[in-house]
């Protein structure tokens, strides 16, 4: 661990991003600590007010206020408790399920092989948020459905890459040796297939993750994500869209709440690209 971070010190850039993206999982988890107001509270008098830096603005309001008049500061750290919740779960639940599908495709081949790699080819051939607006549009708005949809549209990249990674294991003399000396199918997996084929798996992870916030974001934009009741920073830009020549804070500051976010996840991941190839290592 202590090796890691030292390399990270080395890249300004990934540390900014490291940095950025702790405090967005400490912001998530205290948000209820540090939102200066409700992000469900209408207050008609001071809807579309501006920030509080710019001409008008209200020292109660830091951010402004949207069109019914919510604290946009506190809708923005609220929403993101759901771009983490809905980030972190999806490619938990799809890279696992991908990761173990891959493993049982690389390791034991043949038919097994041949039906999961080619449901991975089914799925890699939808558009992933095009498959996830069609399934939404079918089951409905919810925080649990966008979950569930984007894990689906998830699974296939860690399916792929693990099962790549096994085959290449599985070619060692190592396995070989192991299998001579009579060790079961779950041991070999377990010892030495999958501590040799989960750094790959955990940088397409940041990559994914990055992807499914912004995905997030858009089924909440066009409105069959997260419901409206629930602060979300796509849908903070889908309600906001309508004032920008008016009120440009309601959906400007959001998406720039989303572009630091998902840069500094994808900065992360560049980096732990390159740290886990041996080709780049010092």
């Amino acid at each position: 661990m202590s090796e890691i971070f030292r390399q990270l010190r080395k890249s300004p850039i990934a540390m900014a991003g490291a940095i950025v993206f702790a405090l967005l999982i400490v912001v998530a988890f205290i948000a209820p600590l540090i939102a200066p107001m409700d992000p469900g509270a209408i207050d008609i008098r001071m809807r579309l007010s501006p920030p509080a830096w710019a001409n008008g603005g209200s020292s109660d309001h830091f951010f402004g206020t949207d069109n019914v008049g919510r604290d946009v500061l506190s809708r923005i750290i609220y929403g993101a408790r759901v771009s983490l919740l809905v980030g972190v779960s999806t490619v938990a639940i799809g890279g696992v399920t991908g990761a173990i599908l891959g493993l049982i495709a690389g390791y034991y081949r043949g038919w097994v092989e041949t039906v999961i790699m080619r449901l991975v080819d089914i799925q890699l051939a939808f558009p992933s948020i095009l498959l996830a607006v069609a399934i939404m549009a079918l089951v409905g708005p919810s925080l649990i459905n966008v979950i569930f949809v984007l894990s689906l549209a998830t699974w296939a990249p860690f399916c792929r890459v693990a099962r790549g990674q096994t085959l290449q294991v599985c070619n060692l003399e190592y396995i070989t040796a192991a299998e001579a000396l009579g060790l079961s199918n779950f041991a070999i997996v377990v010892r030495h297939v999958i501590p040799n084929i989960i750094n790959p798996l955990i940088v397409v992870a940041s990559f994914a993750l990055a992807t499914n916030i912004i995905n997030e974001a858009s089924l909440s934009f066009l409105g069959v994500g997260v419901p409206p009741s629930t602060p979300t920073w796509g849908g903070m830009l889908g309600e906001g869209r309508n004032y920008l020549r008016i009120a440009w804070w309601v959906s400007t500051l959001p998406g720039i709440a989303l572009m630091i976010s998902v840069y500094s996840v994808n900065m992360l991941g560049d980096w732990l690209r390159d740290y886990y190839d041996p080709r780049l290592i010092d």
